[in-house]
């Protein structure tokens, strides 16, 4: 597998596992079946997918992408439509985390076997 195909099923991983975290928290504790569905079907294809794109690239590597850039997406979403209120030192804390996804991407030789 290229490494431009790693990324692009890293990418979907991740909006699986956003999507799937999404609905665990409109499953009200797994009381409501629809989205306690989705967030099964959405985190084992997340986990599916991170165990193809670790044939490519090392586990750190993957992980610190997957987490901190599934961090981000999740309190994003939580924000626009279902109103978390997030405060200056999460924005911040948020904002180091993308900083530091671009750091290891950029400037990492990891990325690659």
């Amino acid at each position: 597998m290229s490494l431009p195909l790693a990324y692009f099923l890293l990418a979907v991983a991740i909006a699986s596992e956003v999507v799937a975290t999404t609905a665990l928290s409109l499953s009200h504790g797994l009381t409501r079946p629809g989205p306690a569905v989705v967030s099964a079907l959405g985190y084992a294809l997340a986990l599916g997918l991170l165990a193809v794109v670790m044939k490519v690239m090392p586990t750190g590597v993957v992980y610190a992408i997957w987490s901190g850039l599934g961090v981000v997406l999740i309190a994003l979403v939580a924000w626009l439509w279902q109103g978390q209120r997030l405060d200056a030192p999460a924005l911040i804390g948020m904002g180091l985390i993308v900083a530091g996804v671009v750091v290891v991407n950029v400037f990492s030789s990891s990325v690659g076997h």
